[in-house]
Parts: structure tokens; sequence; C-alpha cells
């Protein structure tokens, strides 16, 4: 699983949620959020500025706070895969004879999964 694209698909109300979750003060998240939503962006067309926009959703790549964002939000990933094995909903491929199974690895930008293929694997994978 490919999360090159990662950082623009980011829904700012995920990290919010795991932020809180995790026991940040709700005024550092509240903060962080507005860092987040204050950000202008706009284009170059032709060498000429294009209008002026807010970002809707995402995490500015080159920015300082977004790689540790993405972790959150990674983390999140982890745990609720880690939640789904847990509870039958996958499984994960056993890696040795004591019986030690995986479900997931999570690197900078790329994730692998392993598992038996099963629909019903799939069709849980697919919500994510």
């Amino acid at each position: 699983m490919d999360m090159s694209k990662g950082y623009d698909l980011v829904e700012w109300s995920f990290p919010k949620g795991m932020l809180l979750t995790m026991g940040f003060a709700t005024s550092w998240v509240e903060f962080i959020i507005h860092c987040l939503k204050t950000v202008i962006y706009s284009i170059l067309v032709n060498g000429k500025e294009g209008q002026k926009f807010h970002a809707t959703r995402g995490l500015k790549q080159g920015d300082l706070l977004s790689p540790y964002l993405f972790l959150i939000y990674s983390e999140g990933l982890s745990t609720l895969m880690r939640l789904a094995e847990k509870e039958g909903l996958i499984e994960g491929a056993k890696v040795s004879r004591s019986g030690l199974k995986i479900s997931h690895l999570l690197f900078a930008d790329d994730n692998i999964l392993f598992g038996e293929a099963s629909k019903r694997g799939h069709m849980y994978l697919w919500v994510f």
C-alpha cells in the first residue's frame, strides 16, 4: 500500500481525533488544527500568481509539523489493523514456528499488509 500521496489525503478531523484520543490538551489540538487551516496557497500560471485559496484537507509537505502529524495518522491506521486482527476480521501471516503473526509493517510512506487472501479480509481492508 503506497502512501506517497498520503499527505494530500489526510482529513483534518482524523489527526484532531487522534491527538485528543492520545491525551493532548484540547487547546493544543485546536492550535495545531488552526495552523493547518490558516495556510494560504496560490499557483503560478505562466509566471503570474493566481487567486489565493485555503486547503480543505492534507498536510503541507516541507512543513516541520507535517511529518509528526503523518506519524499520528499512521498510528491510527496501525491501531485499526491491530484491532481488526484481534477481532478476527483479518489474519496476519505466520512468520515463525512459534506462531508469531504479522498483519502489517509501516515505513516512511509505504505499508506492507500480510495475511491470507479472503473475501472477508478484502472487504475489511477496502474500508481503509
